[in-house]
């Protein structure tokens, strides 16, 4: 009499594939796309200094790029609705400026534009 616990079949013996995440073809795929959302990304942050051969051309097509100073902003988008100014722990000030533009008049778009000491490090819209 054999014991319950004991296994005599031959397909216990074989072995067992791997788990997906596991197999080689499946991670190459995922690092490759990872490799190709980390240099679109990097490529993301740097392409506006290459999308215009200078400011002032980026100020004549109304568009801001990071490193700008606020009175180049000022000359392309115009004055702000709001600004907002903070300093870090280090002393850096660092100011927030909103843009409303009115679609209609019910809907508004928001833009954001962030400087630190004087030159533009960022934002969205």
């Amino acid at each position: 009499m054999h014991a319950p616990d004991t296994v005599t079949n031959e397909a216990a013996a074989a072995p067992q594939p791997l788990p997906f995440l596991r197999r080689r073809v499946v991670r190459a795929a995922l690092y490759a796309v990872l490799a190709a959302m980390l240099l679109g990304m990097v490529t993301w942050r740097f392409l506006p200094y290459y999308q215009y051969t200078s400011l002032d051309e980026a100020i004549a097509k109304k568009r801001v790029v990071v490193g700008m100073s606020r009175e180049q902003v000022l000359k392309s988008w115009g004055s702000p609705y709001k600004i907002e100014v903070t300093y870090t722990d280090s002393g850096i000030r660092r100011e927030l400026w909103v843009f409303e533009d009115w679609i209609d008049s019910s809907t508004v778009k928001h833009r954001y534009l962030y400087f630190e000491e004087s030159a533009l490090v960022g934002g969205w819209y």
